[in-house]
């Protein structure tokens, strides 16, 4: 798959281990191949976004999972609950990918085409409102 990378959030994967390495390499796939006008940045110094009209997700490397942040404000649905947490929360719902584990491809790219959508009609704040 052909996209624009930042060299940035190259960096931020090159320095995690190689595991996580491949599972934000998979995830950072189905991001693009999800929505092709996304772009890639850095945020908080160092965090990896993805954005377009506004923030769509973000990846954080914890010690024992990535965790890959829906900026959505819970108003996507997951009908297929690959949602694991934050499933109250009012701006961002996470899913929690751990080594070895299978990503639910279908689901996150229909999750992730959802929040580009609401973006591009004025982010999920003035869809909630």
């Amino acid at each position: 798959m052909s996209y624009v990378k930042d060299p940035r959030v190259d960096a931020y994967i090159d320095a995690l281990p190689d595991w996580q390495q491949a599972i934000c390499g998979e995830l950072r796939d189905i991001i693009h191949a999800a929505e092709p006008e996304i772009e890639e940045t850095i945020k908080r110094t160092v965090q990896p976004y993805f954005v377009l009209n506004g923030n769509v997700c973000a990846l954080l490397a914890t010690k024992d999972h990535i965790n890959l942040f829906l900026y959505d404000g819970a108003i996507v649905p997951d009908p297929e609950g690959i949602i694991t947490s934050g499933h109250d929360n009012k701006t961002a719902r996470c899913i929690a990918v751990y080594r070895d584990q299978k990503i639910n491809v279908p689901a996150l790219k229909t999750m992730l085409r959802h929040i580009a959508d609401n973006n591009r009609a004025g982010g999920w704040r003035k869809l909630k409102g």
